[in-house]
């Protein structure tokens, strides 16, 4: 027998029906409770709103539990590409040799962006930040692929799906390149695509550049970590643009705009931020710990903890790993670093952090990653669009396929009521 809850509102009686998911998650379907009783929910932030239903990504931050289409992200980051990754979250299911094969080939060969969009790019100051670079050349990639504008055929949406994941990549890189004064690097297509990006970034025309494999190894764990985490701010946002009928390039140009936001995919930049200031400081790590501890000191520890996850964060574990291997094979000896090393040894061990559970997560390790690999600071947060770039076609394409309506939030009004228009010269 299906549940039922229960309102009472002045007196009456109204039943909804309850959703239960795979996983055996709850929901009230509260879609008629409107038109039934004249009022609507409040939930600011959408904490405890359930917007869709999703095949895509499943999430439990009571018990650290993180799985793309029912796979455990421990065991994708340690078995599977980032392309196959990409491949499961976007058609449902791990790719055979020969779809694979397909698939990355498919991306090798449509890495090169059309030079029309590097007039573009030379438009932008070399201090232009490189979210903002690559926020508006997706958004113009529509212009340069109009056919994106009408036409819902699979295959034209799987090409324009192809273009996004391998032209992001160099995209992504223009920024970097812009800001060292050096000229860009055209893709390489016998590369494999965590390689090409690394080449893209860090070669120079007057020397040849060998990828590290522990560092392509390391980079692929990083962009599977971020490929996909359910109903975040710019994911919801990829949704709700897309929900309108917006094309692909417009809808993921708005998750990048999303993501650029220091609250979500800028928490990385903010811990290398953070240990930086430490350092200024004189680098004394348990100073800024009992500053932690002692809410009157405005101090807030970036890294620890998360906003879902009420345990360890899964993907920490993996990438900090990741993070020891790059560390020991680069031999890096960064003092910043050394108070990370610090930081985290001491968060693990005192009783505070571990009693509320304020472990370090996947931005901790990711920003320690990448700096590492000479990543910039302000590159931190493009790195994770990289990443997350598959999730938010996987939601783009789960809404569309499944015919969502136009999201259309309600609100209470809480302004003025009527009031009389006076004209200018009596105000």
């Amino acid at each position: 027998m299906s549940q039922i809850a229960e309102v009472t509102i002045d007196g009456q009686n109204y039943q909804f029906p309850v959703i239960e998911g795979s996983e055996s998650e709850k929901a009230i379907d509260i879609a008629k409770l409107r038109d039934q009783t004249g009022y609507i929910t409040i939930d600011s932030g959408f904490k405890n709103t359930g917007a869709t239903k999703s095949a895509i990504t499943f999430l439990d931050g009571e018990e650290g539990i993180l799985r793309y289409r029912g796979y455990s992200i421990e065991e994708l980051a340690e078995k599977a590409s980032f392309l196959e990754v990409a491949y499961l979250l976007i058609y449902g299911e791990l790719p055979t040799q020969e779809e694979y094969q397909k698939f990355e080939h498919e991306v090798r060969t449509h890495t090169l962006v059309n030079e029309d969009m590097r007039k573009i790019f030379e438009g932008f100051p070399v201090n232009a930040h490189p979210m903002g670079v690559l926020s508006s050349l997706v958004s113009a990639m529509s212009a340069f692929y109009p056919d994106t504008y009408d036409s819902t055929a699979e295959d034209v949406t799987d090409l324009h799906i192809i273009r996004l994941l391998a032209k992001l990549p160099t995209i992504a890189t223009w920024s970097y390149k812009k800001s060292q004064g050096h000229p860009v690097n055209y893709p390489n297509n016998n590369l494999d695509y965590c390689s090409n990006f690394l080449s893209m970034m860090f070669a120079l025309p007057v020397e040849s550049y060998e990828v590290d494999p522990v560092v392509s190894a390391a980079l692929n764990k990083l962009l599977i970590l971020h490929a996909d985490h359910e109903q975040n701010c710019s994911t919801s946002t990829v949704r709700l643009v897309g929900s309108s009928q917006a094309n692909i390039y417009s809808s993921i140009s708005a998750g990048i705009s999303a993501l650029w936001g220091p609250l979500h995919g800028g928490a990385n930049q903010e811990v290398i931020e953070m240990l930086e200031a430490i350092r200024a400081d004189g680098g004394d790590t348990q100073k800024y710990i009992n500053m932690a501890k002692d809410k009157s000191s405005g101090f807030r520890l970036f890294g620890f903890g998360h906003r879902v996850y009420k345990n360890f964060d899964p993907r920490a574990r993996i990438i900090k790993k990741a993070a020891n291997e790059v560390l020991t094979k680069l031999g890096v000896n960064d003092p910043v670093l050394d108070i990370a090393r610090q930081l985290e040894a001491a968060a693990l061990e005192d009783d505070y952090f571990v009693s509320r559970k304020l472990y370090p997560n996947v931005d901790f390790y990711s920003g320690i990653i990448y700096r590492a690999l000479g990543i910039p600071t302000n590159m931190f947060t493009v790195m994770f669009a990289i990443g997350r770039l598959p999730g938010w076609i996987a939601q783009w394409k789960e809404m569309r396929t499944n015919k969502e309506p136009i999201g259309r939030p309600r609100q209470v009004y809480v302004g003025p009521t009527q009031r009389e228009f006076v004209a200018i010269e009596n105000r």
